[in-house]
């Protein structure tokens, strides 16, 4: 089949070989984060055998996620991008070690585990405001679309592959494994991220970073339709982010594949979702998108906590996935395409805030609720009070549900200025 009846534009990949190289260097870096991500709670859970210990990860993110991922972005529109991305996955790829050492160890510690979640969540909100930043700079403003669709495929196609992988690596050799290839991964992703061109710091004015910092909250302030995709993402997550419970849902079915399964349901149906996504190139008005797209992820995620099958269950994380996969593709646009790029990565430090402290404080909310009630409770009532709340943010936001990119002053300005741009630099 074509790429038209899929609905993905490559145009993207072919405009610009830099963005080509961060592309693939962020999937190459996905595939193997992914699979620790899925091992780091499964390695816990069977240490602590506690649904309350697992989801107590989440409480260890949530204060390096708000202050690096704040700060992160005032340093992506002050420092050289390309450097700060490098020493970041160097990092990241030496806290791998650490976990790969540790499980190793003929009784692993669970401490280490919440240590390297802190400075896991802490290096990645540095470093994630840059790369989106980056990605702006290296898309032209009229591919912003594409951009965010091939996005939302590179991180699905990972999603798939490295739960899967590290699921199945983790149940029948052990997370050493699964650590072991993510070290593999990094070395691929740093070798691509080397070649990618030095990027000069944006012209901005001589202030302090505090300074910097509250002059991109002001500009974030003062867009209301910026911050009701904000804010309904990070409600989507707190209330209805399930990964950190599969591991506990598994149990409730006797096949023996259903925790890789159900790890896999999610990504699949965002990839599903996306490689049909042709019908968005139709779409303007993106804030009515975003909140519909949220409110049926709710939904889905309610059918997935109260399924009694596999099947269900499966089901209800694809719809949940598809919906999640739709909302991204519309959130990116809207943000790239009316962000100026001088505050692009302050923005992007706020946006990853709310699509990261989201989910660590939805697996903390979801593993306290089912200490307290039960896992089906916990998982059903998150869902359902997703669909409601994202409802109330569209009424009490008028300015997102209103948001046309045919008319909105925002996006007119940001063409206007990238088209001054000389593109050849990205290529």
């Amino acid at each position: 089949m074509s790429s038209k009846t899929f609905g993905v534009d490559l145009s993207p990949l072919r405009a610009s070989k830099q963005y080509r190289r961060l592309y693939i260097a962020g999937f190459v870096t996905s595939l193997g984060s992914q699979a620790t991500y899925v091992t780091v709670p499964f390695q816990l859970k069977n240490l602590t055998h506690s649904p309350l210990a697992v989801g107590a990860l989440g409480l260890v993110e949530l204060v390096p996620l708000v202050v690096f991922g704040l700060y992160g972005g005032v340093l992506a529109d002050r420092l050289n991008r390309r450097r700060l991305i490098l020493w970041t996955e160097q990092a990241m790829m030496l806290s791998t070690v650490v976990l790969f050492v540790n499980a190793l160890l003929r009784h692993p510690l669970e401490w280490i585990l919440y240590a390297d979640a802190f400075v896991v969540a802490g290096v990645s909100s540095v470093q994630r405001p840059s790369i989106e930043a980056l990605n702006q700079q290296f898309v032209p403003h009229d591919l912003q679309r594409a951009a965010s669709t091939l996005a939302t495929i590179r991180y699905t196609g990972a999603s798939i592959l490295g739960p899967a992988l590290g699921g199945l690596l983790a149940v029948a050799v052990g997370p050493a494994s699964v650590y072991a290839i993510n070290l593999v991964t990094f070395s691929g992703s740093l070798a691509l991220l080397f070649t990618l061109r030095p990027t000069a710091p944006l012209k901005t004015d001589e202030v302090s970073d505090l300074e910097a910092l509250r002059s991109g909250l002001r500009y974030a302030l003062s867009r209301p339709d910026l911050v009701g995709t904000y804010v309904i993402d990070l409600l989507a997550m707190v209330l209805a982010f399930p990964v950190v419970m599969l591991p506990f849902v598994a149990e409730r079915f006797h096949e023996t594949y259903a925790l890789a399964l159900l790890y896999c349901a999610l990504p699949a149906g965002a990839l599903v979702a996306t490689l049909f996504s042709s019908w968005t190139r139709h779409v303007h008005r993106y804030g009515r998108a975003i909140v519909g797209a949220a409110a049926i992820w709710g939904l889905g995620i309610a059918v997935f906590g109260y399924a009694t099958s596999l099947v269900l269950a499966v089901l209800g994380l694809a719809i949940g996935g598809g919906a999640d996969a739709i909302s991204g593709i519309f959130r990116s646009t809207m943000w790239n395409e009316s962000i100026p790029p001088e505050v692009r990565g302050r923005m992007a430090g706020i946006e990853m805030i709310s699509y990261s402290l989201g989910p660590t404080a939805g697996q903390f909310r979801a593993g306290l609720m089912a200490a307290w009630t039960t896992l089906r409770f916990s998982l059903t009532f998150g869902g359902l009070a997703c669909t409601g709340s994202v409802g109330a943010v569209a009424v009490a936001l008028p300015r997102l549900w209103a948001f046309d990119s045919r008319s909105d002053v925002h996006v007119a300005q940001v063409r206007e200025l990238r088209a001054r741009e000389d593109p050849a630099p990205s290529r």
